[in-house]
């Protein structure tokens, strides 16, 4: 059983919205003319949410509907909604049912199904831009929370000798398998369930890919200053402007010096080194 809660809140609240959402357990969203619809399993229509939801309510006023959905072909619906996007001469993101991309230097091609990080949503785009900038020849790379992989398989493409991924929705990691078996990466890449905890141990890496939201990665900064190299990069997204500055005093505070930064729409990416 699937549910879709329909959450109906001014437009210039929806971004703020979808940030709080995205560390909840649900799989997929949708903008929509009222709000956003945010969809979850049946594991996820339990008590722990709706208090979750409920206090998010007080913090940010919106309305809420929740409905049982039919069981239908979810990733043909997906699909239907999935269009190509273009970061520059760089980087191209695709399904396999579009056409290849013209004069990028990558062409990745993606089955989107129901895993987040298809390139549309503005972090994940930032994340992109950024990576043209990186060299990754022989790096050692862990794309923490990867999604449909899209990160973990440009860095593989851009030459990183090892990608380790992880991601707590294990449709996420299927779906990193396969795509990563689809872009011919499969050999440079190991992706694992859970949190950073089920990575290898002991293991260091030269590039960190970030792209979740403000509390995850704030959580997180220790045990990635931990298991990046000094001087190695670490790259975030998924932080609404609001927060830039709570989040760079936190990298900061745990050892990353700011080099650069992208904005786009009300959202903020970064890259950092460690110090």
């Amino acid at each position: 059983m699937t549910f879709r809660y329909d959450f109906h809140l001014p437009s210039d609240q929806t971004e703020i919205l979808l940030a709080w959402l995205s560390s909840l357990p649900f799989y997929a969203f949708e903008e929509t003319e009222t709000g956003i619809s945010a969809y979850a399993g049946e594991d996820a229509g339990n008590t722990d949410l709706d208090e979750q939801l409920a206090s998010l309510a007080q913090t940010l006023p919106f309305e809420l509907t929740r409905t049982a959905l039919e069981e239908q072909n979810w990733n043909a619906l997906w699909e239907s909604h999935f269009h190509p996007v273009r970061v520059g001469d760089f980087c191209g993101i695709r399904a396999e049912f579009h056409p290849p991309f013209e004069g990028v230097l990558h062409d990745l091609v993606i089955q989107p199904k129901m895993a987040f990080g298809t390139g549309h949503h503005e972090t994940t785009y930032m994340m992109v831009r950024l990576m043209e900038s990186l060299a990754f020849s022989g790096a050692r790379v862990l794309d923490f929370g990867c999604g449909t992989g899209i990160l973990g398989i440009l860095a593989a493409q851009r030459g990183a000798a090892w990608v380790d991924a992880v991601d707590i929705e294990a449709a996420a990691v299927e779906n990193t398998l396969e795509n990563a078996q689809r872009n011919r990466v499969s050999s440079q890449l190991a992706v694992f369930l859970g949190d950073l905890h089920a990575t290898p141990a002991p293991a260091s890496y030269q590039i960190i890919l970030a792209n979740i939201n403000r509390n995850v990665i704030l959580d997180a900064l220790p045990a990635l200053q931990q298991k990046l190299d000094r001087g190695g990069t670490l790259l975030i997204s998924g932080i609404l402007l609001s927060d830039r500055d709570m989040v760079f005093n936190a990298t900061a505070t745990n050892g990353f010096q700011l080099i650069s930064q992208e904005m786009r729409g009300d959202w903020l990416a970064a890259r950092l080194e460690r110090t």
